[in-house]
């Protein structure tokens, strides 16, 4: 999920747009994007476009992020919005591994009462929103709390604003990035970038999707639709990295044939962690339809 596009759960008539836009996936917030008068309202035409056969058999990633648990919007969120169109409820400022634990059985619920994944597909997942200061210090146990979390999402506006620390201080987004990463690496889950509010900066955007691309995360959050394509390019393999790590499996196949345990690739000593990094990305090409 290169770019993970947001869309106002209160916005019906973004919905189709969204879905036919070249986004990875689709974030519809019932949040911080729809007012409080209008809550019940975008959970329900939401949960009805999420009903359609064209969301269900649509090879998007679907995500619903649901209010917090300290509103009276939470269960009835997972209640609502938990259908056969949704692969991921995303949770915002999680404090406990407890916390998550509970969503999972209001979700677990959810799908009993609507029918969801009785054909056996993927039952639905947990994205953790990471964006206060404690869920940063214990996002390892967050993550790991149950099988169903499938990735952490950096918010720095929420983690960065209460502190009076700038977005702008490179030092702390890099250092926040670094941290949520290293988590997800030992929980076994994907980390996602933050979002980028300054729309007009696309080089800053770039900048920061690049930097995250490094440091190992899937994707990076798109707050407008001319963001996605700058996702989409900053996450994809590059060719010559595709290349690279096809020579070498190759000459992996070829060492294990021959009981080497270490070898050489473009001038490269070759072992098992790069072999393991190779095989990750020929998996991810493979899935962006890029081998």
């Amino acid at each position: 999920m290169r770019s993970k596009l947001f869309v106002p759960g209160s916005r019906p008539e973004l919905f189709d747009k969204a879905l036919a836009s070249a986004a990875d996936g689709l974030s519809f917030d019932l949040e911080d994007a729809v007012a409080e008068t209008k809550k019940a309202e975008a959970r329900a035409r939401l949960s009805e476009w999420m009903d359609l056969e064209t969301v269900r058999l649509s090879q998007k990633t679907i995500i619903v992020r649901i209010n917090g648990m300290d509103t009276p919007h939470f269960e009835q969120d997972i209640a609502q919005v938990v259908r056969s169109g949704l692969n991921m409820i995303n949770l915002p400022k999680p404090e406990s591994p407890d916390a998550v634990r509970h969503t999972v059985a209001l979700v677990e619920r959810a799908e009993r009462a609507n029918g969801v994944n009785r054909d056996g597909k993927t039952p639905v997942q947990i994205l953790l929103n990471i964006e206060t200061t404690k869920a940063l210090r214990t996002a390892y146990e967050l993550a790991s709390a149950h099988p169903r979390v499938a990735g952490l999402q950096l918010g720095l506006a929420d983690l960065f604003e209460p502190i009076n620390i700038s977005r702008k201080e490179t030092f702390a987004v890099k250092f926040a990035m670094m941290q949520l990463k290293l988590a997800a690496a030992e929980a076994g889950v994907n980390a996602f970038d933050s979002a980028f509010a300054d729309i007009k900066n696309t080089e800053g955007f770039m900048e920061e999707a690049a930097f995250a691309a490094r440091l190992g995360y899937v994707g990076k959050s798109c707050i407008h639709p001319s963001q996605v394509a700058m996702a989409n390019e900053a996450f994809r393999p590059s060719d010559e990295a595709i290349a690279h790590a096809l020579r070498i499996l190759e000459a992996a196949r070829e060492a294990d044939a021959q009981g080497i345990g270490a070898y050489v690739v473009d001038g490269k000593m070759i072992d098992p962690p790069f072999y393991k990094s190779a095989l990750k990305l020929v998996e991810n090409a493979k899935r962006l339809g890029l081998i």
